[in-house]
């Protein structure tokens, strides 16, 4: 599944990110988004856009568009 279909409350690990962005792509794995790291959905604006993170200690706010290059699985 992708991860802009988890709900808030939910803790998921990454399986890989789509090669499709590569500058994007690049910009998540420095930040800490690599395959393998626990992600906890912390809450969504009011219109369900953009969406908020938590990952490796710190949060990070995502576009729906952007969660959808990244898949995901529950843990």
């Amino acid at each position: 599944m992708t991860l802009n279909l988890v709900n808030v409350g939910e803790s998921v690990r990454v399986v890989s990110i789509a090669p499709s962005q590569v500058g994007f792509r690049r910009k998540l794995l420095s930040l800490g988004m690599t395959p393998g790291a626990q992600i906890k959905v912390k809450r969504l604006a009011p219109l369900g856009d953009p969406m908020e993170i938590e990952v490796r200690g710190f949060n990070l706010s995502l576009r729906k568009a952007e969660a959808e290059t990244i898949l995901v699985e529950k843990c």
